[in-house]
């Protein structure tokens, strides 16, 4: 019984020494970058720019909060992250880190340098990541808790264990979508050898698929429906749960697997022009 008592002392007394030592020395690294307002909430932001390739790998992973990735004709990465913890003693619980170079973007989430005791007593922080990022890459985000909304991508995506909402405003190559527990909406512009493969959805699924895109759809153990808004697809039920449609002349894979919702296949917003553009196009042409 003494030996016991004594183990449990240790352990008390290592803990304290540690929440002391990570206080110290997790406040002097983010010192300039942490403020607090009046009701004591700690808050810090990272801002970060660089230059990427085309083609480079962006990589997400770990992220306690939302995602959201703007993408335009560029060759310019803008990190903006916000952290929000009830104090900094929560902050340090958690760090994200960054690093890039010309070939990829990666930013993940990590476990704080804190006692065993700050770790597992006390609440964790949020993040919030913005991202203004070349068209020409390839996205992986993964362990997401919070929705992920993203523009329009000249690459792959690859999103897995995400406790939210996922858009994808289009992609061009593969996809796949795994342990989502939310709806995902995304744009398919082309699709390569390797297809879409989606398993674990817990959500409704919606895929956009621009004109010329041809596929042939396996869906099964499915508890839901596969539908189609387009034309060029026959969809046939095989049995329970189980679907296949062929789109268009058929051809890339799109494979599904384990979903707890609907499967909807739509024509992509993106090849839809605007009503305000269909009223300029009209207007030039009168005017000509």
């Amino acid at each position: 019984m003494k030996r016991v008592l004594i183990l449990i002392s240790l352990v008390v007394i290592a803990g304290i020494a540690g929440i002391v030592r990570s206080r110290s020395g997790t406040s002097a690294e983010l010192r300039g970058l942490v403020s607090h307002d009046s009701s004591g909430e700690a808050r810090q932001e990272i801002r970060q720019s660089y230059q990427l390739a085309p083609g480079a790998q962006v990589e997400l992973s770990n992220i306690n909060g939302t995602i959201k990735i703007e993408t335009s004709d560029t060759k310019t990465a803008d990190v903006f992250i916000e952290r929000t913890g009830a104090s900094q003693e929560a902050l340090d619980r958690r760090k994200v880190s960054v690093e890039a170079d010309a070939n990829g973007l990666r930013i993940r989430g990590e476990k704080g340098d804190v006692s065993f005791f700050a770790r597992f007593f006390g609440s964790n922080p949020s993040e919030r990541v913005t991202l203004k990022l070349p068209r020409q890459i390839s996205l992986q985000a993964k362990g997401v808790n919070g929705s992920v909304t993203v523009g329009e991508l000249d690459g792959s995506v690859d999103v897995r264990g995400v406790n939210g909402r996922v858009q994808i405003a289009s992609a061009a190559g593969a996809a796949e979508f795994k342990g989502i527990n939310g709806n995902i909406q995304i744009g398919l512009r082309q699709l390569n050898n390797d297809g879409v493969n989606m398993s674990g959805i817990n959500g409704n699924i919606e895929l956009q698929l621009s004109d010329g895109v041809n596929a042939d759809l396996d869906a099964h153990g499915m508890n839901g429906r596969v539908v189609s808004d387009l034309p060029d697809v026959a969809i046939d039920k095989n049995r329970h749960g189980n679907y296949s449609a062929r789109i268009g002349n058929g051809g890339s894979a799109i494979n599904a697997k384990g979903i707890n919702g609907n499967i909807r296949l739509t024509r992509s917003v993106a090849t839809q022009p605007s009503a305000e553009a269909v009223i300029t196009k009209t207007q030039t042409a009168n005017s000509n």
